[in-house]
């Protein structure tokens, strides 16, 4: 009888989850890649596929498989990626509380231009109600700016866009880079091609430029002085064309695919960069927001 009743009570005892072979899964299920989540974790490629095989040994579940784009969830592996995203918040929320009191002081965050708004607001009203005592402040600017911010101490963390490759920052998510004019407009059919780039140091411009010398196409510079809005206002005019990330593209405007897309472009990266040295408490909070939130964001087609 006693065994028995030590039998039944294993049988029902409480499975633990391994948080960080859930924070993994979480990682992979956002980049759609093990290289990414890799690089975003910290870790080797091969240590991120033991722990994606550990945890699906555990659930007795597989969590992804691979397509033409990559790796995508299963149905188990959807089902379990909204609660592992809830059971990682809890997790860090008890952390913070209970280790280190509440955070407070002042945090400046250095981004793009067409970073802020659906990008970025998120993200910062998810950390301003956990934080409530912190003081954020933006400075936008283009990326090789904010890079040179960063270097001089005049902002705590930046994300910024560059070309997928070797960086000093941490890949918080990779996006297509895409050709975009008004909708149903003809300025990509126009000799020279019409380009706006806000800004002579827009991270895009030297892809861009390099882009189009292979089909040879010739381009002049329509509007250039660092206004997102302005820009946004001479495409919307169908006055030029511009390149932008997918996810930043404003809904009245379209994505030129086909014939209607001067050239290739590539992918780009957002990366996370922190000081090399004296990183606050608040930034570092902050900084662990950005890596949550920005894989989360809605991927377009």
């Amino acid at each position: 009888m006693v065994m028995a009743y030590i039998i039944i009570h294993n049988a029902n005892m409480a499975r633990n989850l391994d948080i960080d072979l859930v924070r993994t899964f979480v990682a992979v299920a956002d980049h759609s890649s093990m290289t990414a989540a890799a690089n975003a974790r910290y870790l080797t490629q091969g240590a991120v596929s033991q722990q994606i095989k550990r945890l699906e040994d555990m659930l007795k579940s597989r969590l992804f498989e691979r397509d033409r784009r990559g790796l995508r969830l299963t149905r188990s592996g959807e089902q379990l990626l909204a609660r592992s995203r809830l059971l990682l918040s809890l997790n860090d929320e008890i952390w913070a509380e209970m280790t280190e009191g509440a955070v407070a002081g002042k945090v400046r965050l250095g981004l793009p231009y067409d970073l802020v708004g659906p990008c970025i607001a998120p993200v910062i009203k998810d950390f301003a109600a956990v934080h409530p005592q912190v003081e954020i402040s933006l400075t936008c600017a283009a990326s090789p700016d904010l890079l040179s911010a960063l270097a001089s101490g005049e902002v705590d963390l930046i994300v910024v866009e560059e070309p997928v490759g070797r960086t000093d920052g941490e890949c918080l998510r990779l996006e297509r880079l895409v050709w975009v004019g008004a909708r149903n407009g003809g300025a990509y059919l126009k000799t020279p091609l019409p380009i706006s780039m806000v800004a002579d140091t827009c991270a895009f411009r030297p892809a861009v430029l390099a882009a189009l010398q292979d089909p040879g196409r010739d381009w002049r510079t329509v509007f250039e002085n660092g206004n997102i809005e302005a820009t946004t206002a001479t495409v919307r005019a169908d006055l030029a064309v511009t390149a932008w990330l997918v996810s930043t593209v404003p809904a009245d405007l379209e994505i030129l695919k086909g014939d209607k897309a001067p050239c290739g472009l590539p992918p780009f990266a957002i990366n996370l960069h922190l000081p090399k040295s004296n990183l606050s408490r608040q930034a570092a909070e902050l900084a662990h927001y950005l890596r949550v939130g920005f894989p989360r964001l809605q991927r377009a087609a």
